[in-house]
């Protein structure tokens, strides 16, 4: 399960922040997460109410804002893929393996008090 791991880094890279921000509290944490990432964003949210005990995190809501698979086919350009099952590009069907995002995993922003 490295969503635990996952989590105790976010936690401790906030409230590293928070602490240098003289903030009092941490409020919310935003994370991109990318579809191939292979992170589960259930077991993630479980994970980080876990690893928030005891700092300045504690009562904080974790907001997860998912990232799509982006791909470069050859003929048409950056084109989203609608589906994971098949990496070829949905206007005109040419294969690709050349993925631009999808991979994230970014903390993006914390609310402090």
């Amino acid at each position: 399960m490295h969503e635990l791991s996952l989590a105790v880094q976010l936690v401790q890279i906030a409230d590293e922040a928070a602490r240098a921000a003289d903030a009092k509290r941490v409020t919310a944490v935003v994370v991109k997460i990318g579809a191939l990432s292979g992170v589960a964003e259930d077991a993630l949210r479980f994970a980080f109410d876990v690893a928030v005990a005891d700092t300045l995190l504690a009562q904080a809501r974790l907001e997860i804002h998912p990232v799509s698979v982006k791909v470069v086919c050859p003929r048409c350009g950056i084109v989203e893929l609608p589906s994971l099952q098949r990496f070829c590009c949905p206007q005109c069907d040419t294969s690709t393996a050349d993925v631009r995002t999808g991979r994230e995993i970014e903390l993006e922003s914390i609310e402090v008090e």
